[in-house]
């Protein structure tokens, strides 16, 4: 009985300095700095722009034809987009096609990019972790969040990890309430 009592008063005791405090988060209260990519990563619509349909006979590309496909397209629709340009059939494309592509998109699109949506993704998530203001994070314990909606999800991840661990104190992987450990600076 006497231990069973001990018990009691101790729950009761802490009962009490809850109701006199408040309940505390001590995750709020930490110096963790929670990342989440998907707050950062542009929600901007990607579009593909194939030129296989500017292809004679299928097989290659003529300059005067493709010439007149860029003076004769409206550019505009690819305003405030980001754009894969490629082409899906195995056709000979010299590199200058690509090139003119590039200066008739540049005024209108967000980002261009050479090869699939994929292709695409990975480059914007590289630019997107490149513009993160490093110093943010330099000797500091950061949570890289799990579950973030963004695409490709583990080439982002690995892109960030490579990005924080020459400056971080550690990190770690998941949410404040349960976290994988991934690395602590010696």
């Amino acid at each position: 009985m006497g231990k069973r009592h001990d018990e009691r008063r101790s729950f009761a005791r802490i009962r009490n300095d809850v109701m006199e405090d408040g309940i505390v988060n001590k995750v709020a209260n930490s110096t963790l700095i929670n990342l989440d990519l998907s707050e950062v990563y542009p929600k901007i619509e990607r579009v593909q722009l194939d030129i296989k349909d500017q292809l004679w006979e299928g097989i290659a590309l003529k300059e005067k034809d493709f010439r007149e496909f860029i003076s004769t397209t409206d550019w505009s629709k690819y305003e405030n987009k980001c754009v894969a340009i490629h082409c899906s059939t195995e056709a000979i494309i010299p590199s200058w096609a690509y090139m003119l592509l590039t200066v008739s998109l540049d005024p209108y699109a967000n980002h261009i990019a050479f090869g699939s949506l994929d292709e695409l993704e990975k480059v914007i998530c590289i630019q997107t972790i490149n513009q993160l203001n490093i110093a943010t994070y330099t000797d500091q314990r950061v949570i890289i969040k799990g579950c973030a909606d963004i695409p490709n999800p583990e080439f982002a991840l690995v892109e960030l990890t490579k990005k924080l661990t020459p400056v971080v104190k550690s990190l770690m992987f998941g949410e404040a309430c349960s976290t994988v450990p991934l690395y602590i600076k010696k």
